[in-house]
């Protein structure tokens, strides 16, 4: 297998390169990220893409034609990540998550590869009162995000051909990761306890949010990119994550105080619900994908990453301005000249884009050598 992993130098594809690297060892396994957030490694004794044979640099809206021969599967991971960046960045968040991933998908079946996976999420149900959502329930998308991304499914499954294409809906992200994120509710959590031995929710709690560990996110794209179309169809878009991984709010928090002794707690009973609550019903990802099913408890991802900023020596209470939180990283990227308002590098190899001669967008740094 040569396996392609678009955005690999983000929280998923940090740890997805390393599960793919275990469970395939004699595949050629290449990166594709336009490394806005390589810097931010946390806790790693050395790069993640150390397990790749190649890293390409370069933007997922300008990738060339023909880049995709010889692959057999690829997984796209790029995009503009929660609801706050989307918020910001509208424009680039439907150009990244949607139009890109079409184009990428679209040059990817000309292309002759077999598989093409696409993290999807969840919060396309948005506002889901009542029963878990399956996969034939109406979607109710509330952010430019989830809107963003159940435009790509839609088009996705227009797409002609043999290729057999899966969109992964994951439950919200949580778990330690070689560039954590700490812009997610879980996560969130535990560097408040941690930093402040506080957790202040700010809602009433009650919203239901389904969550996905890291590692369990990795295991599921695993399966995804040797998926056959006998098993689920050619096109399939699958809920991904557990039944029992279905949490409110308000439990999160609790579970994160008792988890860490001294850490106290207060939920503001009073402020208004969150519309955003969701239910998800994960039983068709438990009936196709038996042998990739999600491993770690909620205690588990939490302990990772409690256990994780300990080993940091994390202290800091204003962690939400740091760049642990995506969207400072990007405004940080734009505040210094780097990025441009619709997030395009200023500055390549010294020269600004116009003083650069023309040339392919695309750079590549061969990693192999850091394998032994």
């Amino acid at each position: 297998m040569k396996i392609l992993i678009v955005g690999n130098m983000g929280y998923v594809g940090s740890v997805l390169v390393r599960e793919l690297a275990a469970r395939y060892p004699s595949a050629t396994l290449h990166g594709y990220d336009n490394a806005y957030f390589a810097h931010c490694l946390t806790g790693a004794d050395f790069l993640p893409e150390r397990y790749l044979a190649q890293q390409f640099l370069g933007d997922v809206r300008d990738i060339p034609a023909g880049f995709f021969e010889g692959y057999t599967a690829v997984v796209q991971l790029a995009a503009i990540s929660n609801d706050p960046m989307g918020d910001r960045f509208a424009a680039v968040t439907a150009e990244v998550n949607q139009y890109a991933t079409v184009a990428m998908a679209k040059a990817a079946a000309q292309a002759g590869v077999e598989n093409f996976v696409f993290a999807s999420s969840c919060s396309i149900y948005g506002i889901a009162l009542g029963a878990p959502r399956c996969e034939a329930d109406a979607v109710a998308p509330v952010t430019a995000y989830a809107c963003s991304k159940i435009a790509a499914e839609e088009a996705l499954a227009g797409i002609e051909g043999d290729m057999v294409i899966t969109s992964l809906r994951f439950a919200t992200a949580c778990g330690m990761s070689e560039r954590l994120r700490l812009d997610l509710v879980l996560n969130d959590f535990v560097a408040c306890a941690l930093s402040q031995q506080h957790i202040t929710v700010l809602s009433d709690g009650s919203p239901w949010r389904p969550l996905i560990d890291v590692s369990d996110m990795a295991r599921a794209i695993s399966w995804a990119i040797q998926r056959k179309p006998e098993n689920g169809g050619r096109i399939l878009n699958i809920n991904t994550g557990s039944n029992e991984r279905n949490h409110q709010v308000r439990d999160l928090a609790m579970a994160v105080a008792k988890a860490i002794p001294g850490t106290t707690l207060s939920i503001n009973t009073q402020a208004p619900a969150d519309s955003r609550s969701y239910q998800v019903d994960f039983s068709l990802f438990a009936k196709l994908a038996p042998e990739h099913q999600p491993k770690m408890t909620l205690l588990d991802s939490i302990m990772g990453v409690v256990n994780g900023l300990k080993g940091m020596k994390f202290t800091d209470a204003q962690f939400r301005t740091s760049r642990y939180v995506r969207l400072h990283a990007l405004q940080a990227h734009i505040d210094e000249g780097r990025l441009s308002e619709n997030l395009s590098w200023q500055i390549r190899n010294g020269v600004t884009p116009t003083d650069s001669p023309s040339s392919s967008p695309v750079t590549s740094m061969p990693v192999m050598e850091a394998k032994s």
